[in-house]
This record gives structure tokens, C-alpha cells and sequence, in this order.
């Protein structure tokens, strides 16, 4: 039965896949501005792409961030929703955790190689997490983060120091960071995550949706005006 994947922590990326793994149908827009005008439709594609009714899905994955606030709300909404009105489980997990796992994957890492997963955050800041490969698959444990700071205090702390492969989109942002490794993915990949998210659920780990958001939204509402007493 068909697992239903997105992520909207940079890109808007869609992804329906077989409960064994193998990719039915994708769909990715690279477009950080409009994930609300963009989901929906992407969704209602790669269903109808694969000739698929959404009462067929059996769950539903989501990536939870780190990211600004209102493309990954858009995305945890949208998955929430749906799992709400379908009856099905959606689990979430941290998109940086895809990243990672992509990289050991596809460079083959060994056991006991650290990963440093890095997204653009803005303002001159990157959201990151650090992991070591435990075991082929791969299996990662998260060894620091998520965090967001500078790339330069992110070099301070030592946290991108040692046999670090570093990968994602804002690993060649800043030259403070060390070399990127060669064919580092662009973006989450809803097809990691699903994965992930079914192996965990598998093992019985708790797989929340609660967002990423590591720091307070760029739009505040204003302060309520205190009242002169006379």
C-alpha cells in the first residue's frame, strides 16, 4: 500500500512510494516562496500520476525542519490534515536526518564517518546537524544539533572540525566551511524520510510532527500598547 512523502524545509518536494521502498511517482519544485500555491497540486499530481486514490494511502511522512516558519507550516499542515481526514498515521522526521542519510548512502560511507548536514537558514546562518554512520543501510546517530548560527561560529565551536563529509544546500554558501564532498543532494529527499520514518516506526520509535523551527518568525505581532493610567 502507497506512503505519501513531502518536505517543504527549502524546495516543495512530493514523493509517493510502494510500502517496499521503490519510488512510484515524484515531483519537485524549487520555489521557497509559494509552498502553499504549490503542495496541493503536487500532491493531486503524483496520485494521478500513479492512478492512485488518496484512501489507498496507509501513512503519510513529513520533514519537520529545521526551517523558516512558513514554508515548513504549510507542509506539517497539509500532512496533518490529510492524515486527519484519512485515518492514517503521519510521521515526521527531521529533514537535515534525509540529507545525512542520503550522503553515507550514496558515498558509501563506512562506519564510524561523520556527516555534517547543512541548510540555508538566511541571515547569514546555516541550520545544521552532525551525525556518525553506526551501520551499512545506513544507520545514523545524531552526535550534535539541530542548530542555526553562522557558518563562522559553527567553525568556532568545532562542530564542522575533523573527518567530516559535509553536505547539503548551504554547505558551499560560506567559505568558512571546509570543502563539500562531490554529488552532495541539493535538497531533502521525500524518499529518504519515508524511509527513515518506516524504519523507525518500525522499531518502534516515536515520530512527532512537532516543527523545526529553531528560532522566533521574521514577522512578529506587535507588542499590546500599555494603557496610561490616570
Amino acid at each position: 500500500m502507497p506512503v505519501l512523502a513531502l518536505d517543504t524545509s527549502a524546495a516543495v518536494a512530493v514523493t509517493l512510494l510502494a510500502d517496499d521502498g521503490a519510488v512510484l511517482a515524484a515531483r519537485v519544485v524549487h520555489e521557497e516562496r509559494r509552498h502553499s500555491e504549490q503542495l496541493a497540486p503536487m500532491i493531486a499530481d503524483v496520485l494521478a500520476a500513479t492512478g492512485t486514490d488518496r484512501s489507498a494511502l496507509t501513512a503519510i511522512v513529513v520533514g519537520t525542519g529545521p526551517a523558516p516558519f512558513t514554508g515548513l507550516r504549510v507542509g506539517l499542515v497539509t500532512a496533518r490534515t490529510l492524515g486527519l481526514a484519512l485515518g492514517i498515521p503521519v510521521l515526521g522526521v527531521c529533514s537535515l536526518d534525509a540529507i545525512a542519510a542520503r550522503a553515507a548512502q550514496d558515498q558509501a560511507l563506512a562506519p564510524g564517518a561523520e556527516v555534517l548536514a547543512l541548510t540555508d537558514a538566511r541571515r547569514r546562518e546555516v541550520y545544521w546537524a552532525r551525525y556518525r554512520v553506526v551501520a551499512a543501510g545506513p544507520g545514523l546517530e545524531l552526535v550534535a544539533g539541530p542548530g542555526v548560527q553562522s557558518a563562522a561560529q559553527l567553525v568556532a565551536d568545532g562542530l564542522a572540525a575533523g573527518a567530516v563529509v559535509v553536505v547539503g544546500p548551504g554547505a558551499g554558501l560560506y567559505p568558512e566551511l571546509p570543502a563539500t564532498a562531490g554529488g552532495e543532494p541539493a535538497a531533502c529527499d521525500p524518499a529518504i524520510l519515508a524511509r527513515l520514518a518506516l524504519d523507525r516506526a518500525a522499531r518502534g520509535e516515536a515520530l512527532p510532527t512537532e516543527p523545526l523551527y529553531l528560532r522566533r518568525p521574521d514577522v512578529m505581532p506587535p507588542a499590546e500598547r500599555k494603557r496610561a493610567l490616570g
